[in-house]
Order: structure tokens, then sequence, then C-alpha cells
């Protein structure tokens, strides 16, 4: 049985560079942990790569995606690559959807009830859906923000039915994998990492970023989809003031990813303000020496 390779990093650290040079070193297949590129019709903004990629663009923008579902996709791309003898290497920056394609997450089944508790939330708003919470479960409001309708809604529907979102986001910094894995962090320097979303954020805009943006919003959006970061500036504000913006905006979903970084039990820490080449080179030392893959050359 092999291993899997984990990689994680904020956005524009380079993880998707560093997987594909790590494919043109070794067997391996790769599986996207990226929520909003699980999405199809939204290639610039959410920076798909070229590079073939399991779990990009499977889903339709009118589809609401969910964490179980991607689990599902997820364990059994693992499980092909890995019974083809290659090794999975999962890359991404949504913290959960790695967690959940590395582990058993026994995440709860969706509630009948979904939608009784999305009309207390439109009806009441965030302030009000989230008193309401605070009764019925205190440990899951503490850690759910009144604007997140999504996770305040499902914390409801949980404790309706006697459960709680708390624990299961406490399962999230267990160490347990379904796999041998190594989860590898990419470090690059704040100040480096601002300059390469500032230019990332300007090539989009230069790639027809607006013209993606206009045209999904003109269609059928879920909720989840809407949520797809920038999606609402490019499409409705003018370049330069979009660009401004979404620049601010990924600068501290950014900050929030490194937190998630910090939080990964195992995570080996890797410095990535060098080549995508030398940084998938060390990933591969690492990996080697602790016997999660083979040596250079063996089998």
């Amino acid at each position: 049985m092999g291993g899997v390779v984990a990689i994680f990093g904020p956005t524009a650290s380079g993880k998707s560079a560093v997987a594909e040079a790590l494919a043109e070193r070794i067997p391996a297949g790769l599986v996207s942990a990226d929520a909003m590129q699980a999405y199809r019709g939204l290639p610039i903004l959410t920076n798909q790569s070229a590079a073939p990629a399991r779990l990009v663009a499977i889903w339709p923008l009118d589809h609401e995606g969910s964490v179980g579902e991607y689990a599902a996709l997820a364990h059994a791309a693992i499980d092909e690559i890995l019974a083809a003898g290659r090794t999975p290497v999962v890359v991404g920056g949504t913290g959960l959807y790695l967690r959940a394609a590395l582990a058993d997450l026994e995440l709860p089944a969706p509630s009948p009830d979904r939608a009784r508790w999305e009309a207390l939330y439109d009806e009441r708003g965030g302030d009000g859906a989230h008193a309401r919470l605070a009764e019925l479960d205190p440990a899951a409001a503490a850690v759910v923000h009144p604007n997140d309708r999504r996770r305040v809604v499902r914390a409801l529907e949980l404790a309706a039915a006697g459960e709680s979102l708390a624990p299961a986001e406490d399962r999230l910094w267990s160490d347990a994998t379904r796999h041998p894995t190594l989860v590898f962090g990419l470090e690059v320097p704040k100040a480096e990492l601002e300059l390469r979303i500032e230019a990332r954020t300007r090539d989009m805009f230069e790639a027809g970023v607006a013209e993606e943006a206009r045209r999904a919003r003109a269609g059928p959006l879920s909720e989840t989809a809407r949520k797809t970061l920038g999606l609402e500036e490019a499409a409705t504000l003018a370049p330069e003031e979009a660009c401004a913006a979404i620049v601010t905006r990924t600068r501290r979903y950014a900050a929030y990813q490194r937190k998630w970084m910090r939080r990964i039990p195992g995570l080996v820490s890797v410095a990535a303000d060098g080549p995508a080449g030398e940084v998938a080179d060390e990933i591969l030392e690492v990996a080697r020496a602790r016997q999660l893959l083979p040596a250079a050359g063996g089998r």
C-alpha cells in the first residue's frame, strides 16, 4: 500500500505548480481539494490549471456542493490512484476539503428540515438565527459567525437532530488518515505573497475574468458557488476598483489559510519562495526519508 502526499498553503503560494512538478518526477495523480475549483464555468476566477487533476470542474454552478459529497468523490479518486500504483497528490487551499479527502470525518447526513432553518435565517437575519442557535447549541454558536448563512443553517439543523457542529469541528484536528499521509505546508514570506496575489489578480482581469463573472451571474447559481471569492466584485465593479477589492479580500483569505496551516497535525513546513521544481524536490526528499515513497530509482 502506498502513501498520500498532500500540499496545502495560502492562495498564490504556488500549490498547483509544485504539485505539477511532483507529477513530473514520480508516477502521481493530482486530486484537487479546493471547494471553488470543483465548479465549472469560472476557470479564470478560481485559477484552474490546465494540468489534469481530479475533482476540478465537476459541478455546474447551480449545484449545491457539500463536504460529504466531495469526500466520497475524493476517497474514490485517491483509492483509484493508489490501486494503479501511483501516488495521490492532494492539493488545495480549502482546509475542510483537505481533511475530508484525507480522513473519514463521519460527517452528519443532511437534515430534511433544512428548508425550515433556511427560512428562519432569511426571516430573522443572521443575528436572529445565530441567537436561536445560541439557545439550542451554545458550543456551535461559539464557532460559527452570524453572517455565515450556510454554517448557521447547518448548525441549527444538527442541533434540532440532537447533534452538534462543534464536535465535527474538533475532529478536524485529529491526525488520523485513511492512508499513510504526509501534509506539506507551503511557506511564502508575507510581503512576497501579497505581491503574488496582486500580480495574479491583475493577470485574471487581463485574461477576461470580468466577462467570465458576468456570464456566471447571469445564470443560476447555488449558494455555495455564489460565494466564490471575487465573483461579485469582478462582475459589478469597474476593473481597477474590482481588482483592488479582490486583492484585499484575497489577502484576508490567505491570512485565514495560514491559520489553518498552523492547526494541521504533523504538518511539514516547506519554504516555497523558490522555483516550483526545487520545492517539489524538497518534498520528495522528505517523503522518501520518512519512507512514504520509495527511494529514487526504487520501486
